[in-house]
């Protein structure tokens, strides 16, 4: 799979969390757009989406193909090929996406993530491994691999939780 840089997480009042990824994508800002921000994209990758209503306000029901794992909520922020923003609960929070075309011109996109949500240490851990994971997942799925989710097994988000559980050493040359 390919190389995500790893994510971060500033913790506010204890639980209050803001898990950050930051991503170039060799691949133009449409095909991302339409990978993280459409029913027929968001599976690939991530979970499915039903309903997901396309604008500001709209419903959002996201249900994650790994477990049984569904959460409701509203689209918070939406600019079509910019920024598509799902507030979900009880335990997902904001999850924002942000494109812009990348430095290599109409070819690349940076995608900026943010997920805001509460939650124990252990939660933060899951999400940043889980996030991670599912980024892997989208850059597979750009390249023209989505994911097989019968396939799925929890091995490799272990793997990454367990490095992200090493956060108070250094992290010069982390290798997931």
């Amino acid at each position: 799979m390919s190389e995500i840089t790893r994510g971060r997480c500033e913790t506010q009042d204890g639980d209050t969390h803001l898990v950050r990824f930051v991503m170039d994508l060799p691949h133009p800002v449409p095909v991302v757009w339409a990978a993280v921000a459409s029913p027929e994209g968001l599976p690939g990758w991530l979970c499915e989406a039903d309903p997901l209503e396309p604008r500001l306000g709209g419903r959002v029901t996201l249900r994650w193909l790994n477990g049984d794992t569904e959460v409701s909520g509203r689209v918070t922020a939406w600019d079509p090929d910019c920024v598509a923003e799902y507030t979900v609960e009880p335990t997902h929070g904001r999850i924002r996406f942000h494109l812009e075309p990348g430095p290599g011109g109409a070819g690349a996109t940076v995608l900026r993530f943010t997920n805001e949500f509460q939650g124990s240490r252990g939660y933060r851990l899951d999400c940043l491994a889980g996030w991670h994971d599912h980024f892997e997942r989208l850059a597979a799925a750009l390249d023209g691999r989505p994911t097989d989710w019968r396939d799925w097994t929890p091995e490799r988000w272990r793997h990454l939780r367990e490095l992200y559980a090493r956060d108070d050493e250094p992290w010069p040359k982390w290798v997931p």
